[in-house]
């Protein structure tokens, strides 16, 4: 084995054992020591707003990783290592043999079990949405006659108080069986899972993101939520649910309930999982809002050429291969929430400067609401950290919405009558006249997806304007309260029923100050273009929401206005601060890679970002060295470049392969040893399906016993190795080495000399770490091993 040493700056935390040098910050604001010492991807690492890091303690998490305790604003942040997945597949000598064996109707058979695979995705995406749909409508609808019932027989008996209190009650009972099962059982079922994918399709392997466990959790925990009346919505989950639903279909088994149907053994390797995974995620789209074009925009395999805010799932490159359009979630979901029957509205050209303020509009309210939330989650993690502290705080939510929308509904006056066309699910009188009902209640007193539609449908004069004012503002708050709690739930529905309260506001407004009222009676159309610069505003997203929109609509004629509304949102909301999606991303510390490198950073070249020095192995290596390397704690590499010795004197070593910590696993584990070769102890050839077989849940170095004789052993490299590792000269600048990184969906990028000798490793974390700040190009601090 072979060590290079190397020095590069690292702003980081300084070596505690002594030694490092002093550097400043590419800002030049403070200066820290810097000690690197680096061989691959992995270790642990944190990304924060430019911010002193300082490790506190450390532990150890349930999935055997390291982790420890940071410091991001004063906050204590709980950082784990996040590791990359192996996107670019590894060429050895197994891997081209099984593929030049494989006949033309073999590979015909591949595409025919993708379309399978896809179509079965499809399918069970869609039934997991009926279920959550049914059961939210029943369990809510149960819900809401219960207190219907409740306050029709205290209105005039009095003794209102133990409506509120039953509403309060049975809120916090479903809500507390959500947070439950989340804050105790899946963690990573929390929330929408919409950064958790963007992240995993982006490269970033986050612990159980996609498990059985976490599905069935997700699924139970939105129902939950839902019915237990929290200003959340179901369409973040859905897509989530299908992308656990495309990774475990395309394995063809269960790594949890230990059950292998020995079928789709061909793509379980990390290449192919993404694939499937971002068509679960299309699935889950179209399902969420019955916009089977609108998926293909969210995960176009063209992706790497569109700019970043056009994307709102995943900023990475996917291969042109079979794509869920899912017709069979179209016909299976229920109920399609931005469905508007607007065919034969139409809008005027004089009226896009006013979808144009509306965009800036959902823009600053957009920003308000994601700095409100950063600052509560900062909170969260400062204060809420314990399960029973999460379910608790998820069920005072509870009760505090239940209690707020009762007082709403309680104190206003906005009576309308009660005519045969009437479509109000769960009419409240209260104190209205007889015939006629409370229209606060239209909006509180209902499912989120419900209350959207009526303020979508709802002809004229359905709500007054101090009605939608205060639902706004109260509804704001409460939405950007609830968001980040220890429950299933996502922000798109929220996020549209405040927009769509604004934006008739708006019009209703605008029919009020101008001569010719009746030119903008059309209140459906004005909160259509509110909903749509809210959720733009909040989370950034433009193309993909615009042709979600058009489809769910039904109406081509507003594609236009959508995109001024909602590349307006982006452009104004950008100014102040990032998407909520991309501020969650931050706060978890994972290092995702925008599409292209700071615009400012062309004078840093792979020398200066690079890791080293590099532990590489040799063609022909001693098991013990392999062994020792795989145990040390301190580096947890996942990668070692390949070297042939140039020299006995020289420590460095001209490149000839690369090979990975879970293939090294896997020779050990079937003991491929050199010195075993002649003897009876040789074992068979090795295959790929050895290593799928082990795939994903790689055995721990520590479950792998080797003896003491076994440690003299030697282990040819060779025949295992990806002997076309990709490589770049250390001149190269550092938008090249992003773009190359990033177009290609590497883990490793092999840094070398003039002379082909190894001289550093780009992973990940090297690259994550620049960004172009208020000051020019930033370098943030990550926290060292």
């Amino acid at each position: 084995m072979a060590n290079i040493t190397k020095k590069v700056s690292w702003s980081s935390r300084g070596d505690e054992s002594g030694g490092g040098e002093r550097t400043p910050l590419l800002n030049g604001s403070e200066e820290v020591r810097y000690t690197r010492q680096l061989s691959g991807e992995g270790g642990m690492f944190h990304i924060g707003r430019l911010s002193t890091v300082d490790l506190e303690e450390d532990m150890t998490s349930d999935e055997g990783h390291h982790v420890s305790m940071s410091s991001i604003d004063g906050v204590k942040v709980c950082v784990c290592v996040f590791q990359s997945l192996d996107y670019d597949n590894s060429e050895n000598q197994l891997f081209l043999e099984e593929e030049r064996r494989m006949s033309f109707l073999g590979f015909k058979c591949l595409e025919i079990s993708r379309w399978v695979i896809c179509g079965l995705i499809g399918f069970l995406t869609g039934l997991i949405a009926c279920c959550i749909d049914i059961a939210v409508e029943n369990l809510a609808g149960v819900k809401y006659y219960v207190v219907k019932q409740n306050i029709e027989k205290f209105t005039e008996v009095g003794g209102l108080s133990i409506s509120l209190i039953l509403w309060a009650v049975l809120n916090s009972a479903f809500v507390m069986v959500g947070a439950v099962i989340v804050a105790f059982f899946e963690p990573g079922a929390a929330g929408s899972g919409i950064p958790q994918i963007k992240c995993y399709l982006n490269g970033v392997k986050i612990p159980r993101v996609v498990r059985l466990k976490t599905l069935v959790v997700k699924v139970c925990g939105v129902i939950c939520s839902v019915a237990g009346g929290l200003a959340v919505g179901k369409e973040g989950p859905m897509i989530h649910s299908g992308a656990v639903v495309a990774a475990g279909v395309s394995q063809g088994r269960s790594t949890s309930l230990k059950k292998d149907f020995k079928i789709f053994e061909y793509f379980r390797r990390d290449t192919e999982k993404r694939d499937f995974v971002s068509a679960g995620a299309a699935a889950g789209v179209s399902a969420a809002f019955g916009a089977p074009v609108g998926t293909h925009c969210t995960t176009c395999p063209s992706a790497q050429h569109v700019p970043q805010h056009n994307m709102s799932l995943s900023t990475t490159l996917f291969s042109p291969k079979p794509r869920v359009i899912s017709l069979s979630t179209e016909c299976l979901v229920l109920n399609p929430v931005l469905s508007l029957c607007l065919q034969s509205v139409a809008y005027n050209l004089y009226e896009i400067p006013l979808f144009i303020v509306m965009g800036a509009a959902g823009g600053l309210l957009g920003a308000l609401f994601n700095i409100l939330n950063y600052w509560l989650t900062i909170f969260r993690i400062r204060y809420v950290h314990r399960p029973c502290l999460q379910v608790m705080e998820a069920m005072l939510v509870a009760a505090v919405t239940a209690t707020v929308s009762f007082a709403m509904i309680y104190f206003s006056n906005d009576c309308q009558p009660l005519g045969p066309d009437q479509s109000e699910d769960y009419p409240l009188q209260l104190f209205c006249a007889d015939g006629e009902y409370n229209s606060m209640a239209t909006a509180f007193f209902n499912t989120p997806e419900r209350s959207v539609r009526s303020l979508f449908h709802n002809p004229p004069g359905s709500y007054n304007p101090l009605t939608l004012s205060l639902f706004t503002l109260t509804y704001f708050f409460l939405a950007c309260w609830t968001y980040g709690l220890t429950v299933s739930a996502g922000v798109f529905i929220p996020s549209l029923l405040i927009g769509a309260a604004w934006g008739r506001l708006f019009g209703i407004l605008l029919a009020a100050i101008t001569p010719n009222g009746s030119v903008w009676a059309v209140p459906g159309k004005y909160a259509l273009m509110g909903a749509a610069a809210q959720l733009g505003g909040i989370v950034r997203m433009t193309l993909s929401l615009t042709v979600i929109m058009v489809e769910a609509t039904g109406n081509v004629t507003y594609g236009l206005p959508i995109m001024l509304v909602l590349l307006t949102a982006k452009i104004v909301g950008d100014y102040f601060v990032e998407g909520l999606y991309d501020i969650h991303i931050k706060l978890q510390s994972v290092p995702f890679l925008h599409l292209e490198a700071p615009a400012t950073s062309h004078w840093l070249t792979a020398r200066e970002v690079m890791g080293a020095p590099v532990t590489c192995f040799n063609r022909i290596e001693k098991v013990g060295t392999i062994v020792d390397v795989l145990s040390n704690t301190s580096t947890n590499h996942n990668g070692f470049p390949v070297i042939v010795p140039v020299a006995a004197s020289d420590d460095l070593g001209k490149i000839c392969g690369l090979i990975l910590r879970s293939q090294l696993i896997v020779l050990l584990k079937h003991k491929v040893f050199v010195e075993l070769a002649r003897s009876r102890l040789t074992q068979r050839k090795l295959q790929l399906k050895d290593f799928r077989d082990a795939y994903p849940r790689f055995p721990p170095i520590q479950s792998i016993h080797v003896s003491q004789d076994e440690r003299e052993c030697m282990m040819d490299l060779t025949e295992f190795m990806n002997p076309t590792p990709y490589t770049v000269p250390q001149e190269t600048s550092l938008p090249r080495v992003f773009k190359l990184f990033r177009a290609l969906g590497l883990r490793h990028l092999v840094v070398v000399d003039s002379e082909n000798r190894v001289v550093g490793l780009v992973t990940r974390k090297d690259l994550a770490r620049y960004h172009l700040g208020k000051h020019g190009l930033e370098e943030m601090q990550l926290a060292q091993t």
